[in-house]
């Protein structure tokens, strides 16, 4: 995404010129309140919107370039979970891999690992409506991570699912990054982002106000204590985006 203007209407834009880069093997994380942006700069990498200015590329093509390729080289896991009512796990799992072209016994390898890194093995003949909100998480989860595209986008992934389960989905992304897949990720879960995240983009009313590195967001916040965690350089910026001041 390179200075992306955008929203839902041309007199008032959502995003003001956003520009950001998600390299391969890299996990980028997309922080911000709600209402920052987050979701419009998603769409509009999905193609779900048209930028008014700007432009946006997965794998070094425009939708309007090449419309197949751009859709094959990412896939997305929403918030809220969206499953076909008369597919049992297993089913979307290999209607997935079929859409994507995958090879079939490398698939079928792929969705026992998935299976048992989610702790789901015994749930992969249910349907959706016997299953919880974290389990319907899990099965959109395990749908991307069976592709591991060259862009995997994820918002909200650890709503709804239980310690062991993000234990689980964090260790599949460093298998998916450690293969070469730009993660883009948008999260509350600021202590889990600082872990792991490569670089972070920190989105407040449209505008990037802060992006680097973990670290380098704090400075960036001022938050230059050993103890100062995300959390508090998330205050500091959004605080200071509102008109307050960086502490020294």
């Amino acid at each position: 995404m390179k200075k992306l203007t955008g929203g839902y209407s041309l007199r008032r834009p959502v995003l003001h010129e956003v520009s950001i880069t998600v390299n391969p093997g890299e996990m980028v994380g997309l922080i911000g309140l709600n209402g920052a942006g987050k979701s419009t700069a998603i769409k509009h990498i999905l193609g779900l919107m048209v930028p008014q200015s700007g432009e946006v590329r997965i794998a070094g093509v425009t939708l309007e370039e090449n419309r197949d390729r751009y859709r094959s080289s990412s896939a997305y896991v929403p918030e809220q979970p969206s499953l076909f009512p008369n597919l049992t796990v297993k089913e979307h799992l290999e209607w997935t891999a079929m859409a994507y072209d995958l090879n079939k016994g490398s698939a079928i390898a792929r969705m026992d690992e998935l299976a048992q890194t989610f702790r789901m093995s015994e749930a992969m003949n249910a349907l959706p409506d016997t299953l919880s909100k974290g389990m319907k998480q899990k099965v959109m989860l395990m749908n991307a991570l069976l592709v591991s595209p060259p862009l995997l986008i994820i918002d909200e992934p650890f709503l709804g699912l239980d310690p062991l389960a993000i234990r689980g989905l964090l260790t599949s992304l460093e298998e998916v990054r450690a293969g070469g897949s730009a993660i883009l990720l948008s999260s509350h879960i600021l202590p889990a982002l600082e872990r792991r995240a490569n670089r972070l983009v920190v989105l407040h009313r449209g505008r990037i106000i802060a992006e680097g590195s973990p670290q380098a967001v704090k400075l960036q916040a001022g938050c230059t204590e050993p103890d100062s965690t995300l959390d508090d350089a998330f205050e500091e910026l959004v605080a200071a985006a509102e008109g307050g001041t960086l502490r020294a």
